[in-house]
């Protein structure tokens, strides 16, 4: 049986729902269900409804719709929201080159605020995670697709757990202390978490490489971005695909040129069928980008 959901008010215009002390597959289903019915809804004063991963946030505004009248419109839809086991989505080929000049220049720059000065990020990630070396890390980084949970901090940023068994998460802690640059589409890594960063700026994850391909342009210049200039959204699965320098280099120019795109493939995922064979099932999603 699912945990009751824990609400809360911040300050008068928001209306926060814990749904698990943990994030889960489960736990974001269970999320996403309540949203999209609260969405369906279309209250009166109701001016977003952001999920993440494991809780969700609505914001209002209290002179259209009472606080106490939202709460109970919230958990009269939690009663009847049934969580969606299947979805259709998409699963996104994401070109990475890890182990980059450009986040390396910038990691040795705060070495001071890193767990362990005498090693890079990758080094790091990989000795602590038990892993021989750099190139088994990225194995294991990019051997399985990753599902984004949610989508923000920053515009366009992708917040992603990787569909693997719980013991098998690649986990690595944020750096000590905040960075105050990293370079624009830099692969990062905290906790059990990965990211897209979408724009040059601070931040404390660890960085193990660079993708080529925009996330968020207000431009739209790419034919992915045309339909919205956030390029992810909460469902998404993403398989990264390692690439050497002359790629990420064509890449970038395509980029310049206009005619960069993305291999993006319609599938259906299935929870139920992920949880039965985490191992098999993932393989199968990667089959579609084949």
């Amino acid at each position: 049986m699912s945990q009751p959901i824990r609400y809360s008010f911040g300050a008068d215009e928001h209306l926060f729902a814990e749904v698990s002390d943990s994030m889960s597959l489960e736990a974001f289903f269970r999320g996403m269900a309540i949203t999209r019915a609260l969405e369906k809804l279309e209250l009166e004063g109701v001016l977003d409804i952001c999920l993440a991963n494991a809780s969700f946030q609505v914001r209002f505004d209290p002179d259209r719709i009472a606080p106490q009248a939202l709460l109970e419109a919230v958990k009269a839809v939690e009663e009847k929201a049934v969580a969606e086991r299947r979805i259709q989505t998409r699963i996104i080929e994401v070109p990475v080159l890890y182990n980059d000049p450009w986040t390396h220049e910038t990691l040795m720059r705060f070495r001071d605020r890193h767990q362990d000065p005498s090693a890079t990020d990758l080094e790091y990630a990989a000795r602590i995670n038990g892993l021989a070396d750099v190139e088994a890390f990225i194995q294991a980084h990019s051997g399985a697709p990753w599902f984004v949970s949610m989508v923000g901090f920053v515009a366009g940023l992708p917040f992603m757990f990787q569909m693997v068994e719980r013991e098998r998460q690649l986990q690595v802690p944020k750096y000590l202390r905040p960075r105050t640059d990293t370079p624009k589409l830099t692969l990062g890594h905290g906790g059990c978490f990965g990211c897209i960063y979408s724009v040059r700026g601070a931040g404390g994850y660890q960085m193990f490489g660079v993708t080529p391909a925009p996330i968020y342009d207000p431009a739209q210049s790419l034919a992915y971005l045309k339909e919205h200039m956030v390029f992810f959204r909460p469902g998404d699965i993403v398989q990264f695909k390692p690439i050497d320098r002359a790629s990420y280099d064509q890449a970038v120019a395509e980029v310049e040129a206009g005619t960069f795109d993305l291999r993006i493939r319609p599938v259906e995922f299935s929870l139920d069928a992920f949880l039965a064979d985490p191992q098999g099932y993932p393989k199968t999603l990667q089959e579609v980008l084949a």
